[in-house]
């Protein structure tokens, strides 16, 4: 096998993330597909390798990219913690540069997935599968689900940068930039070609990883559901025919779970729901990453854990300091609110045992399992945490304190405390005395809600409004106890804001809030916590990272930077 050039050329890779990549030269260079490949259990693994690339691409960077620039979490200065060198408040603020290192990560990332895949394709379409006693057909699906992965980095590519350096061959180096709808046209083009080549799914079938049929049809349906953003050019009728065509069943048996949690418990991968997941196994591949942002440092206590944190991500506020709420101050935003009372998930997040929990947040006093409090470190060092859905320096009120009473209290990104903002359990975690269950939740990358939710919106842009009201009301019943939701969707309801609303509420921690923003013109028009529109919508895009063109001067800056 040749040197692969183009991935120097390209990424600039003189150092890589560690624990996610790690193309060796002198190793690649030895190694040929005639030596390597002995039995079935090579193939898989040739296969699964750039899966494990897209286990650490959908999280870390990407989702900070999506979620601190939108309305739903902030991490906030928290006294001597956090600042950062201003990096938080720049994302929040919008006033990102080309030198940020979550900018960075994200374009050499995705090409790396790319290239990762497209080495592994390499490899197997030279391979006689009968030799393996595998068949033609086998290795149709294992090339096209290298395609379809090659397809996915590209697409996240195209919604973070715009255009990117296309290639399908590792050689070659210092590409320039293709146009967006170059990109897209090439994104489009992979799908196609795949979709009828990959396996669908049999009904009660786990997922484990695989791409299958619906998993490029959702893949192509998000292409088109976002064109307008990405090329120019509403797509909406395209999106709304992929996705009735996997509602019908077209491309493979799936369902809607009837548990608001099946989807991301610790056996989601048996959920119906589940259309493409990233397996996660406890001291395997573990899908964790987030646990140290957003976690109080004490709350191992809370968890019955053995895991530190570093208490930084908090959901952004939905009260003042005084305790009001933001209503009519910003439409978006203020994520904890916007879940009704009665909500399953709106309860506090409290592990029951043999695998099952309920509720999904921290907010509140924080306390053992056997109701002990959970005292702070910093701000609140020997006093009782309790956790605000507020921002604010509460500690410094009071006669001879900064702030006299607590309506002179700011809140905005440098006034956070260590006990700022509810915290997010969307990934269950069980205690140390069930530690086998540990990161056993995988991370459910496409679901089936996601395509209710894009059929919706789609009938919606096309005037189907009550249809659109229908489709969502399906996901948010299992939401309540015997169904009774107390504010269903409705055609007299049913905006822009109320469609924001429930893609945040559905989706909440998913990483794609930017996205959806961007989509509804509001990424860059609209107000939110400490936040104030730019309408600057060069914006919608990230700047090319100052690494990407010092390696390689063949790309353009985007437009506005």
């Amino acid at each position: 096998m040749k040197t692969k050039n183009i991935v120097l050329g390209i990424l600039s890779l003189s150092s890589l993330m560690i624990g996610c990549t790690k193309l060796n030269q002198e190793f690649y260079s030895q190694v040929t597909p005639e030596t390597f490949f002995q039995s079935e259990k090579d193939i898989l693994a040739a296969l699964n390798r750039p899966f494990t690339h897209a286990r650490w691409y959908l999280g870390e960077d990407r989702w900070r990219l999506q979620e601190y620039t939108a309305d739903n979490f902030a991490i906030t200065t928290k006294g001597r913690h956090w600042y950062n060198g201003g990096e938080n408040e720049r994302y929040h603020y919008h006033r990102w540069t080309q030198d940020e290192g979550w900018i960075w990560g994200s374009w050499r990332g995705t090409l790396m997935g790319v290239a990762l895949a497209l080495d592994a394709k390499t490899d197997l379409e030279k391979l006689d599968y009968t030799r393996f006693a595998l068949t033609e057909e086998d290795k149709q699906a294992h090339l096209n689900q290298l395609n379809t992965l090659a397809a996915f980095f590209y697409l996240r590519g195209l919604d973070y940068f715009g255009g990117m350096p296309i290639f399908t061959t590792l050689e070659g180096e210092s590409l320039p930039r293709n146009t967006d709808a170059e990109l897209f046209a090439h994104i489009e083009s992979i799908l196609q070609g795949a979709i009828p080549l990959l396996p669908k799914k049999e009904a009660g079938a786990a997922e484990q990883g695989e791409l299958k049929a619906a998993a490029a049809v959702t893949m192509l349906a998000r292409l088109y559901f976002n064109a307008e953003a990405y090329i120019g050019k509403p797509m909406f009728q395209e999106c709304m025919q992929l996705c009735q065509a996997i509602v019908d069943q077209q491309h493979g048996t799936y369902a809607l779970d009837q548990n608001w949690y099946g989807p991301h418990g610790f056996s989601n991968h048996q959920s119906p729901e589940i259309i493409w997941s990233i397996p996660s196994e406890f001291n395997k591949l573990q899908y964790d990453w987030f646990y140290a942002d957003f976690y109080h440092y004490n709350s191992r206590q809370f968890f019955d854990q053995d895991m530190g944190a570093n208490n930084g991500a908090h959901l952004t506020p939905s009260r003042r300091p005084d305790s009001t709420l933001y209503t009519g101050a910003f439409r978006l935003g203020s994520p904890f609110e916007k879940f009704a009372a009665s909500d399953l998930r709106k309860r506090p997040y409290r592990y029951l045992g043999n695998g099952t929990y309920e509720g999904m947040f921290i907010n509140g006093p924080h306390r053992t399992r056997t109701g002990g409090a959970i005292n702070g470190g910093e701000e609140y060092r020997d006093q009782p945490l309790i956790f605000r859905d507020q921002v604010g320096r509460f500690s410094e009120v009071g006669p001879g304190k900064r702030y006299p009473t607590i309506a002179d209290l700011p809140s905005t990104m440098a006034n956070g405390e260590e006990n700022t903002g509810v915290r997010l359990v969307k990934v269950p975690i069980p205690t140390l005395a069930e530690n086998t269950l540990r990161w056993g939740a995988d991370n459910p990358a496409i679901r089936l809600a996601e395509v209710y939710y894009m059929l919706a919106e789609c009938k919606w842009r096309t005037g189907d409004v009550a249809g659109a009201a229908a489709l969502i009301n399906a996901v948010r019943q299992r939401n309540f106890a015997g169904g009774n939701d107390p504010d269903p969707v409705t055609v007299a309801n049913l905006d822009k804001y109320r469609f924001l609303d429930e893609w945040s509420i559905e989706f909440l921690g998913e990483g794609r809030r930017r996205t959806d923003l961007i989509r509804w013109d509001a990424f860059v028009t609209e107000a939110w916590w400490d936040h104030q529109p730019s309408n600057s919508k060069h914006l919608h895009r990230f700047p090319v990272p100052t690494e990407a063109i010092s390696g390689n001067n063949n790309l353009e800056q985007n437009p506005g930077y």
